[in-house]
């Protein structure tokens, strides 16, 4: 028997490899956040449950969390510069204060 060549192609394990990588990280890095979210769900849902006018609590203190939210960057917004800022506009006459056009004399 003769030792032809394959006709399919080999997989780039190096690219596997790395996507798996990527994908682990990506889980290590957003598990903590993506668990404190759910789990911040599930308590005001089950508190929900058993006392439906507690749910007023999350939404009002959204609502106040936006209202101070919006002051906060309207004022930041409004403030000027505290102090001159050097633009770096170029001069008009020669830099050596000399003038450099060939005179005819």
């Amino acid at each position: 028997m003769t030792n032809a060549p394959s006709s399919r192609p080999s997989l780039p394990w190096g690219m596997f490899g790395a996507g798996a990588a990527a994908v682990a990280a990506c889980a290590v890095c957003c598990a903590g956040p993506l668990l404190a979210v759910l789990g911040g769900a599930g308590a005001v849902s089950a508190i929900g449950t058993l006392w439906v006018p507690a749910l007023a609590v999350p939404a009002v203190a959204a609502v106040i969390g936006i209202l101070i939210l919006r002051r906060r960057r309207r004022a930041v917004a409004c403030r000027t510069a505290p102090a001159r800022t050097d633009l770096g506009m170029p001069t008009l006459g020669p830099p050596s204060g000399k003038d450099t056009r060939a005179t005819s004399g």
